[in-house]
């Protein structure tokens, strides 16, 4: 995508072709800032601290951040320790284990004295297999958006509710949910996107309205407890979301509050997609509530918001009165019955095992291993 007319991907490497540079997101959208990852230790903070986030992007970091590990030590020591402090950072976007063990198998039976060069082939080819995927993911949602044009036969726009951020900055580029905005936008379509603030850290005011914004795509950024008041009185056409883990029975673990948005749709009958890569499939497990490990994250995030004022500096104030007790888990789980369908790289599917084994067959031993059954 382009950021003042210069085309940006979230994470490349710099003109020394060994340290790696990112769009720091916690200045956005006030600031363009880009920074610097040269450790190990600069990529765990960098995923930590949500200046990349994003489940496909978590995924690509944590990649070159094994890479960064191995310019000082390339030995089975340290490869498994860089994996161990990369894979504690987030616990619920299922990227982050997917890429470290796709770099491990890409490593673990070469010597060390040529891991470094190989470690960096295989994290630029996951951060190139990213954006295929996703713009694969672009062309086979914008198809659902077309179909709201062609049924109502009109030239009104399509308006598309979504959740957080699921964008180019939660990918490598192009994005999952948005994706399919993007392509619509780039064919012609007319499309207006309602824009979910996402409290508590505001991904959707600040990054999704951002995007948008640089796009030319038209949107409202709106209260989180909008959105089943749109839907009700007929101002969503539907909904489109990302995913952060998904099961292999269809069930979704998402930014916290989409279960919510999920509900709403169900009872006004609007649908309700989920866009992710083949990435984000946990074919390991079957329930998502039970499963899935929910991260509790800073309390700060909730009682002190950061915002600009009107002399252009960036202020943090309390919200909350002195001492609240707050509870901050970051995702929720939406079930399979709530979700019309799963936008993949390979197209579109029931949210359901033999939806998902219809679109990956070659899992099939996988999703019939006795834990999913």
């Amino acid at each position: 995508m382009r950021v003042g007319g210069v085309a940006y991907r979230t994470i490349w490497l710099a003109e020394d072709g060994r340290d790696v540079e990112i769009i720091d997101q916690t200045r956005l959208p006030h600031e363009f800032v880009t920074r610097t990852l040269s450790t190990l230790e600069d990529a765990a903070r960098a995923i930590r601290s949500m200046q990349v986030r994003g489940a496909p992007l978590i995924g690509a970091t944590a990649a070159y951040g094994v890479c960064l590990a191995l310019r000082s030590d390339a030995s089975d020591a340290a490869l498994d320790a860089a994996c161990d402090v990369l894979l504690a950072t987030r616990p619920t976007a299922v990227n982050l284990r997917w890429a470290l063990d796709e770099m491990r198998a890409a490593l673990c039976s070469v010597a060390p004295p040529e891991r470094e060069a190989l470690a960096y082939a295989r994290a630029a080819g996951i951060a190139d297999e990213d954006v295929a995927l996703c713009r694969a993911i672009g062309e086979h949602g914008a198809a659902l958006i077309e179909a709201v044009v062609r049924d109502r036969g009109g030239s009104e726009p399509v308006n598309v509710l979504t959740h957080c951020n699921a964008g180019w900055l939660a990918t490598v580029d192009w994005g999952t949910a948005l994706a399919p905005i993007y392509a619509a936008h780039e064919r012609g379509v007319p499309v207006h996107v309602w824009v979910d603030e996402t409290r508590p850290r505001n991904q959707g005011a600040s990054l999704t309205a951002w995007e948008l914004q640089g796009h030319g795509v038209p949107y409202t950024v709106i209260a989180d407890n909008s959105g089943g008041h749109l839907m009700c009185t007929g101002a969503v056409d539907l909904c489109i979301t990302g995913s952060d883990r998904t099961t292999g029975h269809g069930d979704v673990c998402n930014k916290i509050g989409t279960y919510l948005k999920a509900l709403a749709a169900r009872d006004n009958g609007v649908p309700f997609y989920v866009a992710l890569p083949y990435s984000t499939i946990d074919w390991s497990i079957s329930d998502g509530l039970a499963q899935i490990p929910i991260e509790e994250r800073d309390a700060r995030e909730v009682s002190h918001i950061i915002g600009r004022s009107a002399d252009g500096e960036m202020h943090e104030v309390a919200i909350l009165p002195t001492g609240s007790p707050v509870a901050n888990p970051a995702f929720d789980i939406t079930p399979s019955r709530l979700v019309s369908g799963l936008i993949t790289e390979r197209g579109i599917c029931p949210a359901s095992r033999e939806g998902l084994l219809g679109l990956y067959p070659e899992r099939r031993g996988e999703a019939d291993s006795p834990q999913n059954s």
